[in-house]
């Protein structure tokens, strides 16, 4: 009997971490866009320290992300709990702040392009000044780091809560879980490496340097500094792109004449899918930019009556 009953138990430990591993690949694969973007971005602004500090940097922003991830997960499981009817409006709102989100940042980059140049010429001023707080620098850059990722991190638990809204609590529990801690340590680890990139290469460059030779090590450290700026172009371009196509699908999924249109559109061509899901979230970007830019001047317009 005793041998019995650890067998099922033993079957339902399997099974259920079966649907976990279902369901957290689910899940992976929505959050991509949002992952992308919130690589790109942690990357960027964690560069620019001395070298000594920019590891501690990235382990203090990580320990916050990991706070913002222990509030957010339990607020998610609450709501799936109680208010489950209140998943798929916030799946909506996500997934339209994603396109919102992607058509803000190319337009940022298109028009505001001299601005960031700018700013990073005197961020990289500051850090050498000997008249600057660095401390009080630092701090605010992980404040704000900080801040960014607690946006990023809600849009990730929400639309991974969305994949899997149906299922046991007992399972969401766990995949939620997993999917946090996943996530944050893929994210602060590749940023981890991906900021330390430029040091290897410098280090690869000096050693054959040192010693006067033209050698592997110099070609290879040579290589590593060019492509490092190329990689985090990269990532951010990639970042933008997924945040289209998977703010476009919850969208054009959430509303049900736009699903069937895009179903006949398409024939179940995964890459014509692909393609139009990315308008849907690109045109859902633009109106969602050109209502808030509008609540915007609205409010700005009416605040000197107060």
């Amino acid at each position: 009997m005793a041998g019995s009953s650890l067998l099922a138990l033993l079957d339902d430990i399997s099974s259920l971490l079966d649907d976990v591993a279902t369901l957290s690949k689910v899940a992976a694969q929505k959050t991509s866009g949002v992952v992308g973007d919130d690589l790109a971005l942690n990357a960027e602004q964690v560069t620019g320290f001395r070298a000594e500090r920019e590891l501690p940097v990235i382990w203090a922003v990580a320990k916050g992300s990991f706070l913002n991830k222990l509030i957010l997960v339990p607020a998610a499981l609450l709501i799936s709990a109680f208010i489950p009817k209140a998943i798929t409006p916030l799946l909506m709102i996500g997934g339209l702040f994603l396109c919102y989100e992607g058509v803000e940042k190319l337009l940022h980059k298109a028009l505001h392009a001299r601005e960031d140049a700018e700013r990073r010429t005197e961020r990289a001023a500051a850090i050498v000044n000997p008249a600057v707080d660095l401390v009080a620098l630092e701090r605010d850059r992980i404040k704000g780091a900080i801040r960014t990722d607690f946006i990023l991190s809600a849009e990730i638990i929400v639309i991974a809560l969305g994949t899997m809204s149906t299922e046991a609590m007992s399972r969401q529990i766990v995949s939620l879980s997993a999917i946090a801690i996943g996530i944050t340590v893929l994210v602060y680890g590749l940023v981890a490496g991906i900021v330390k990139l430029d040091d290897l290469g410098l280090r690869l460059l000096r050693a054959d340097v040192n010693a006067g030779r033209e050698g592997w090590r110099r070609s290879l450290g040579r290589g590593i500094l060019i492509a490092a700026p190329l990689l985090l172009k990269f990532l951010s371009i990639a970042g933008t792109a997924a945040m289209f196509l998977v703010g476009g699908s919850i969208v054009a999924h959430g509303i049900p004449p736009v699903a069937h249109a895009l179903e006949s559109l398409t024939h179940g061509s995964t890459l014509l899918t692909m393609l139009a899901e990315a308008v849907v979230g690109i045109v859902s970007g633009a109106l969602a930019l050109a209502v808030v830019t509008l609540a915007r001047r609205l409010r700005g317009g009416a605040a000197p009556a107060h």
